[in-house]
């Protein structure tokens, strides 16, 4: 129909669709990466477990809303995760191949880019915070804050870009899959140099939250420029961004909806308030889902930029409300030498 389109394939899409469709992509390519297998089965699946050394991640294969995921600390628990994926299908279809890797130390961070065929233009990057609670503990969730630009190692950028980012879009243009959209790369920044831990065909939620704010100029100029195979003029502010994700009580697990939610008309005109899992029932604003609000303050420093936003926070409440308290901060850029006491995490 003469359309542009920004976003990928179907095809180009299994990148993100099938774990281990990116994974073995990565392993034919030689892009870093966590060592893994893919199984089909769960029996062999759970003597892989069983021969395993070290403590490892288990993945269901394809797309589980962000918590098919299950960072496991002893054999029992990644054996009760291939049985939850595999055997209770507690994901449905998405686990009925599951992914076991490598559980890989150090710190997370989110790089996006802008690609066209081989092309690629990253963007501002970004620190998720997948863990439900305080102090990265508790389940894996969506995501329940950000910050940006995060603070990488020196040089690390240019790592994601020469071994990663372009690597992979060169990849997929040779293997009749030419991407062409945002490609997110969850990276894991540990004392080797920079792995992947996962890719999306997408803006994060709640990473887009933070780097769009800082895009000057306009965002759909850039998408146009991009889709037609031009150079897109990205100019970013020079300050930072943090979010705050506010859920329902129980999230990740089971929860209520249905809350009214008060303060919005309270909050500070500076912190923008963005809505995920929100309705309107009987004329009021209620929670509708796990992840209801987001939080998003800018200031001229991350430090700025995070008070901001909890100064936001403050003004908002529904029952069960909940959220972490420390989003970004104490943080400060990594180096190398920190990482091997860094502790573990995946997507």
């Amino acid at each position: 129909r003469g359309l542009k389109v920004f976003g990928p394939s179907a095809a180009a899409a299994q990148i993100e669709a099938s774990k281990a469709f990116a994974k073995s992509l990565m392993r034919r390519w030689q892009i870093p990466t966590a060592e893994f297998e893919a199984f089909d089965d769960s029996s062999d699946a759970i003597s892989y477990v069983r021969r395993s050394s070290g403590r490892v991640v288990v993945k269901a294969d394809g797309l589980a809303a962000g918590k098919g995921v299950v960072v496991a600390r002893t054999a029992a628990e990644a054996t009760a995760a291939v049985a939850d994926f595999m055997v209770r299908r507690v994901h449905g279809p998405a686990g009925a191949r599951v992914v076991i890797e490598e559980c890989l130390d150090g710190r997370e961070a989110s790089v996006l880019a802008l690609v066209c065929g081989e092309r690629v233009w990253p963007l501002v990057p970004a620190q998720d915070y997948k863990r439900a609670g305080d102090g990265d503990n508790g389940p894996n969730t969506g995501g329940m804050g950000a910050i940006a630009p995060a603070p990488l190692p020196d040089g690390l950028m240019g790592q994601v870009i020469d071994q990663i980012l372009e690597p992979v879009a060169a990849a997929m243009a040779r293997e009749g899959r030419p991407y062409t959209g945002v490609l997110y790369a969850g990276i894991m920044v540990t004392w080797d140099g920079p792995k992947v831990l996962e890719f999306n065909c997408r803006f994060g939620d709640p990473e887009a939250q933070v780097i769009l704010p800082l895009l000057q100029g306009s965002f759909a100029d850039v998408l146009l420029d991009v889709v037609d195979g031009r150079t897109p003029a990205l100019r970013w502010s020079t300050g930072a961004a943090a979010c705050v994700v506010l859920a329902s009580g129980g999230y990740p697990g089971h929860y209520r909806t249905g809350f009214p939610i008060a303060g919005l008309e309270q909050v500070p005109q500076d912190v923008r308030v963005f809505h995920a899992g929100t309705a309107v029932a009987d004329a009021r604003l209620v929670t509708a889902g796990g992840r209801v609000l987001n939080a998003v303050g800018l200031g001229p420093t991350l430090e700025g930029a995070v008070s901001r936003t909890y100064a936001g926070v403050a003004h908002i409440s529904f029952d069960g409300m909940q959220y972490r308290s420390d989003i970004g901060r104490g943080v400060h850029t990594v180096r190398h030498a920190e990482l091997a006491s860094a502790p573990g995490g995946t997507e």
